[in-house]
């Protein structure tokens, strides 16, 4: 017997694939990116980036696992969020998927980056084809561009946490307050990766919005996640 899309059994599982995916997702980002490569990388140093990493290959190594963990739980967190929220709007949900999606491609272009950076660490030898003094300056050219493909992808990125926190928000079940921190959140990464991508003027206030941005960018898909893993889908009593 087919079983409903507003069935609880069908909403609960789909809200525990989003949620536990959305989690890993979380931790990932902050080891891969948060610890790991914002402790290897050093901006406008190339020398100091190409030791740090050229002495620290295996902690890179992992940063580039976490990175592929993230692909693969986006993947997830997209198929979730469609299946939790397709009965709330089936046409938007899909196109919400679609935008995580077409993210993850743009996060696996970026990646690939991050893996040349680790061929260029492992090479960097003497009598090498590349000669050693060329190497920071080439493996820093690999990271920037890392960074400015991830900074379009997360553009689209925005325009999916748009969506999400629209229908979160017209949702009767789920806390306004999730829905209002998501729509925020979208507006705080289509900001900062318009500011990087465009180098606009006016850093310091530049920098005052990104710091007030970086709560709800936090704690919407955070708080999403956590109340998909221990209320999403459930009945009432």
């Amino acid at each position: 017997m087919a079983v409903s899309i507003n069935h609880p059994s069908y909403q609960r599982k789909s809200a525990l694939i989003a949620g536990v995916s959305l989690l890993i997702m979380v931790f990932a980002s902050f080891f891969s990116f948060g610890f790991v490569h914002g402790n290897l990388v050093v901006e406008g140093d190339p020398n100091a980036t190409f030791h740090n990493i050229r002495t620290s290959t295996v902690l890179f190594q992992a940063e580039i696992l976490g990175w592929l963990m993230i692909l693969i739980t986006d993947i997830l967190v997209a198929w979730g969020f469609y299946l939790f929220l397709k009965s709330t709007n089936k046409y938007l949900s899909l196109l919400a998927a679609w935008f995580r999606l077409i993210y993850t491609a743009v996060l696996g272009m970026a990646i690939l980056n991050l893996i040349i950076v680790l061929l260029l660490a492992k090479s960097a030898v003497p009598n090498s084809y590349l000669p050693i003094e060329q190497v920071p300056g080439q493996m820093m050219l690999y990271l920037e561009a890392f960074q400015s493909i991830w900074s379009i992808g997360l553009l689209i990125f925005g325009g999916h946490l748009m969506m999400i926190g629209y229908m979160v928000f017209q949702s009767e079940s789920i806390p306004k307050v999730i829905g209002l921190l998501l729509l925020l959140a979208s507006i705080g990464y289509i900001f900062i990766n318009v500011s990087n991508l465009f180098d606009l003027q006016n850093i310091e206030i530049i920098s005052i919005l990104t710091a007030i941005f970086q709560i709800p960018m936090i704690a919407g898909e955070l708080g999403f996640g956590i109340w998909l893993l221990f209320k999403g889908g459930k009945g009432p009593r």
